[in-house]
């Protein structure tokens, strides 16, 4: 993103990335079951004193650790054994209470939730020796989140020790011999990476703002 300021913190309509995701979730859940990780050195800053203003104390902030994995699982310390829990990448801020209700339903029976999409371009596999390999894009899912659960599942799954080769709460779950759900993620659930990024989320919540007063 070219900055140093986290991207979860970027504004978007004047408001940090983070704040839209919230908002998505509160309308879904009590804000007292969302868990904040953040870099530790945000904890004590002015950075997150908007959160108490828009959404209460009832937040919990947690430290996160060096990697993704280690960030969730701080998280996952706050999480009743249980429970559903959904992870969920900050920066994903156009993600809607619909797909949000339809992972925590998909859990409740199979134990996880993950929402996906099908490629729409041609895919490859590139191999250490520089060779590559056509894959067949119907059969390829891009994976989005929140990545649902059953907490005690994923507590399970997160006692395992750390692999470079965990990308994603699905990973971490697979390698204990579990299997995980897909279910049709959103093309618009979108993971801000890169500056056109934000411009594109602009333009999907004006549409949106633009169909809601219609």
């Amino acid at each position: 993103m070219g900055t140093t300021t986290p991207k979860q913190f970027l504004a978007l309509r004047q408001m940090p990335l983070l704040w839209h995701t919230l908002q998505a979730f509160t309308q879904v859940i009590p804000a007292s079951n969302i868990i904040v990780v953040v870099p530790e050195p945000y904890l004590k800053s002015d950075t997150l004193q908007w959160i108490d203003a828009a959404f209460g104390a009832a937040i919990t902030l947690v430290a996160g650790g060096e990697t993704r994995f280690h960030s969730v699982k701080n998280g996952l310390s706050k999480v009743p054994n249980d429970a559903l829990v959904a992870v969920h990448d900050a920066v994903r801020c156009l993600i809607t209470p619909s797909l949000i209700e339809a992972c925590f339903v998909q859990a409740t029976t199979t134990k996880s939730a993950i929402p996906a999409i099908s490629s729409v371009d041609s895919v490859r596999l590139q191999a250490p020796d520089g060779s590559n390999q056509m894959l067949n894009r119907n059969q390829v899912m891009l994976i989005q989140t929140p990545q649902t659960f059953h907490s005690t599942l994923l507590k399970q799954a997160f006692e395992q020790p750390y692999n470079d080769t965990f990308t994603d709460e699905a990973s971490v779950v697979e390698a204990i011999g579990a299997t995980v759900q897909l279910i049709p993620g959103e093309t618009t659930n979108l993971k801000v990476t890169r500056p056109l990024d934000l411009v594109i989320a602009e333009y999907i919540l004006q549409e949106r703002t633009e169909n809601f007063s219609e």
